[in-house]
C-alpha cells in the first residue's frame, strides 16, 4: 500500500468592500477538479503559511496582501492524501483579482457559499465565514425578565448576532416562556439564538439551534439536530473536542482560557492550551473565560474564531 501524500496548504478567504468573498474553480485535471475553492496553494520548503499566501495570491490573482489574519486551521483525510489547510481572512489587498492561471473567479456572499460544490476540507472554512467573531452568553435573567429582555434587545441592537440563552435558574414553564420570547426577538432582528437546553425546545421555539453542556455532549451517540439548525457545545479538554468532532457539531466553546471569578478553582488553559484544542478541532472554536474585546487578536493567533463571553459582551454592549 502506497504512502498517503501529506500536504500543507495556505488558503485565503478574500473579502471586498461589499462583504463578498472570492472563490475560484479548480481545473478539471486537478485533484478535486471542477470544484470551487478558496485561492491559495501548497507551502514551499521553508515557507510560513503567510509567506506562501503572499506568493500564491500574487501568482494566482495578481494581488498583494495589505490586511490578513488567521481564520481556521483544518486537517482533513482524503483517501489518497492528508491535507493541513491554513485558512486566512484577507480584508485588505492591492490590485484587482484576476484568474492569472485561467481559473474562473466569482464574488459571492458567505451565506450563499452552500450553493457551490467545494472539497470536503473546505466545509469548516465555510462555517467559520458564516459565524461572527463574538458569541454572547446571556447572564442569569433573575426575577426581572422584562428588564432582561429589554437589555437583550439593546445588546443585539449594538451588533451582536449570535447569542446563547443560558438561564440555569429558570426551569420548566418559566424557561419555556423566556425561550419563546427571546427566540422571537432574535428572529425579528436576524440574530441567531441558541438555547442552552433541550434540542426539542430549540425546535419548538424556532431558535437557530442548541448549545450543549459538556455532560450532554459526552452522553450523545449522534448529532441531535439536522443541518438546518446550529449545534454547539462547551468543551474543556481534548476528549470533549474529539466527541464534538465525531458528532459533526457546527462550533464549540473552549474554556476556561483565563481564570474567572465564577469558577475560581478551575485551572486555566491559557493561550497555549487554547491553541492545542483549536488544532484538535475540525470546526470553529470560540474562547471563553475572562474574555474581553481586547483578547480577540490573541485568540485569532491561536486559531480561534473569536471570543465568547458573558460580562465582557453583555456589559460592554
Amino acid at each position: 500500500m502506497a504512502d498517503i501524500e501529506r500536504i500543507h496548504v495556505a488558503a485565503a478567504a478574500i473579502f471586498n468592500a461589499r462583504g463578498r468573498v472570492l472563490i475560484a474553480r479548480r481545473p478539471a485535471h486537478a485533484h478535486q477538479g471542477g470544484l470551487w475553492e478558496f485561492p491559495g496553494g501548497k507551502l514551499e520548503p521553508g515557507e510560513s503559511p503567510r509567506q506562501a499566501l503572499v506568493r500564491e495570491l500574487q501568482e494566482e490573482l495578481g494581488i498583494g496582501i495589505v490586511s490578513a489574519r488567521r481564520l481556521i486551521q483544518v486537517r482533513h483525510e482524503y483517501p489518497d492524501k492528508s491535507v493541513l489547510l491554513d485558512a486566512w481572512r484577507v480584508d485588505g489587498f492591492t490590485g484587482v483579482p484576476a484568474g492569472c492561471e485561467g481559473q474562473p473567479l466569482k464574488w459571492t456572499a458567505p451565506a450563499d457559499l452552500s450553493d457551490f460544490a467545494f472539497p470536503a476540507a473546505n466545509t469548516p472554512i465555510i462555517q467559520a465565514l458564516r459565524l461572527p467573531e463574538r458569541y454572547l452568553i446571556t447572564p442569569e435573567p433573575g426575577y426581572d425578565v422584562s428588564g432582561f429582555l429589554e437589555m437583550l434587545g439593546h445588546v443585539i441592537g449594538r451588533g451582536i448576532s449570535l447569542v446563547q440563552l443560558r438561564a440555569k435558574r429558570q426551569a420548566g414553564e418559566s424557561f419555556r416562556q423566556l425561550s419563546f420570547a427571546a427566540a422571537e426577538m432574535c428572529r425579528r432582528a436576524n440574530v441567531r439564538l441558541l438555547l442552552n437546553g433541550s434540542p426539542q425546545l430549540g425546535t419548538e421555539t424556532g431558535a437557530a439551534g442548541v448549545h450543549l453542556t459538556g455532560r450532554c455532549l459526552m452522553a450523545l451517540g449522534q448529532r441531535p439536530l439536522g443541518s438546518g439548525h446550529l449545534v454547539a457545545a462547551s468543551c474543556h479538554n481534548r476528549e470533549e473536542v474529539n466527541q464534538a468532532n465525531r458528532l459533526g457539531l457546527d462550533f464549540i466553546v473552549v474554556s476556561p482560557v483565563k481564570k474567572t471569578t465564577s469558577h475560581p478553582g478551575a485551572p486555566a488553559l491559557g493561550l497555549a492550551g487554547l491553541r492545542t484544542l483549536c488544532e484538535s478541532a475540525v470546526m470553529p472554536v470560540y474562547a471563553l473565560g475572562g474574555m474581553q474585546e481586547l483578547d480577540i487578536g490573541s485568540v485569532w493567533e491561536c486559531g480561534a474564531q473569536g471570543i465568547a463571553a458573558i460580562r465582557g459582551l453583555w456589559i460592554s454592549s
